[in-house]
């Protein structure tokens, strides 16, 4: 049965908070926005049907953006009565809308076995990369819950779920859009979860999304933020897509950011500027270290000096990001003279840096906040293991 997903809001309405109650969608359905043209032309010569259809079909989703089988009218009733059966389209349903007001937007998903992810729809002034922009980014996804334990995030306070499959992350794209009206042309990977410890999912969304047949997003337009898996880093680097990379950094030394980012006892600061120089080799676009400023963490001026060096022997962009408060958790952000004088070592030692001033502050926006609030883990524990395989 397909997901029935509620029209556009009125954006006078959006500083309020909004909850929707979607049909119920099968475990065994598999989300059609998560099958590439290959898989259909596949699907369709199993299923004794002509390779066309294949392009019929994400015609009819990419393209005209039907919401239910019934609507692809050049395809047979028992047709489409079979793709009713094995498929949902894979809009996905939106538990719970906050609106900034700032116009940040974040939504809410249930996904088909109850659990819950969140995706942001960002102002068109605050792109990802620190480059001003006339598009609206949209902040995705990759996972339930992260393993990762990065100390700043609450992701992961809740623990790791499961990996995302490719319709459930393409499936925020296309429900974004169909719920707020806007064309999203700017993604960027830096929602719940860590994408790289999901990289096939990952790929194959990436795929969809690029495709022409599929969203046809400019791969420059996509970006991929990571805690710093490094060989991840190093097979991303050789798929032949320009997209942009982001690394989570929050530390100039191993010592700091260990005491921030567990992965880095793994994979050191060494270790992982080894895989970005493999990423340069490969990839034209400019690499972006992100870095939240945690007060009395890693905000001093040595960093800064350090940070600035690391930084030029990749020639990339630094994005500091004052931190955002998160419930249960102990760190401040540092003031603004704070920030503005780590950002001056920066541009002193002529690196391309800019503050990112946060977005969606008055609504929780930083990931993992709305899902910890929503979520009654044990009991969603306990329905999960009760539901079919």
């Amino acid at each position: 049965m397909d997901i029935t997903i509620r029209k556009r809001v009125p954006p006078d309405l959006l500083r309020f908070t909004f909850y929707f109650l979607p049909r119920e969608a099968r475990m065994d359905q598999t989300p059609a926005y998560g099958m590439t043209l290959d898989d259909w032309i596949e699907w369709m010569e199993e299923h004794d049907q002509p390779k066309f259809r294949a392009k019929q079909v994400v015609e009819w989703l990419f393209q005209k953006r039907v919401t239910s089988f019934d609507e692809m009218t050049n395809l047979s009733h028992d047709l489409r009565e079979q793709l009713k059966e094995k498929f949902t389209i894979g809009l996905l349903p939106s538990v719970r809308l906050t609106g900034s007001k700032d116009t940040t937007r974040k939504f809410l998903f249930r996904l088909h076995d109850g659990r819950l992810i969140e995706t942001v729809k960002i102002p068109a002034n605050a792109n990802f990369d620190g480059e001003r922009s006339g598009r609206i980014t949209l902040c995705v996804s990759s996972q339930v819950g992260c393993a990762y334990d990065c100390k700043f995030c609450a992701s992961g306070l809740a623990g790791f779920t499961r990996n995302l499959s490719a319709g459930e992350i393409v499936g925020q794209v296309m429900t974004a859009e169909y719920e707020t009206g806007d064309s999203i042309r700017n993604i960027v990977f830096m929602g719940m979860g860590e994408p790289l410890a999901n990289l096939t999912n990952l790929t194959k969304a990436l795929t969809i999304l690029n495709a022409d047949w599929g969203m046809n997003l400019g791969a420059r337009h996509m970006t991929v933020s990571t805690s710093g898996l490094a060989p991840q880093i190093e097979k991303l680097a050789k798929i032949p897509m320009q997209i942009r990379l982001a690394i989570s950094l929050h530390g100039a030394t191993d010592k700091v950011r260990e005491q921030i980012m567990p992965v880095n006892k793994k994979y050191n600061i060494n270790r992982l500027f080894d895989a970005l120089q493999v990423w340069l080799r490969h990839k034209k676009q400019m690499i972006t270290l992100e870095y939240i400023l945690i007060e009395g963490i890693n905000d001093s001026l040595d960093q800064a000096k350090i940070l600035a060096m690391r930084a030029n022997s990749l020639h990339a962009k630094v994005n500091l990001i004052p931190y955002n408060t998160v419930e249960g958790l102990p760190w401040k952000r540092p003031d603004i003279p704070a920030q503005d004088a780590f950002l001056n070592v920066l541009s002193k030692a002529n690196i391309t840096a800019t503050i990112r001033r946060e977005k969606g502050h008055d609504i929780d926006a930083a990931c993992g906040q709305l899902r910890l609030q929503e979520e009654d883990l044990p009991s969603l524990e306990a329905s999960v293991s009760d539901s079919p395989a």
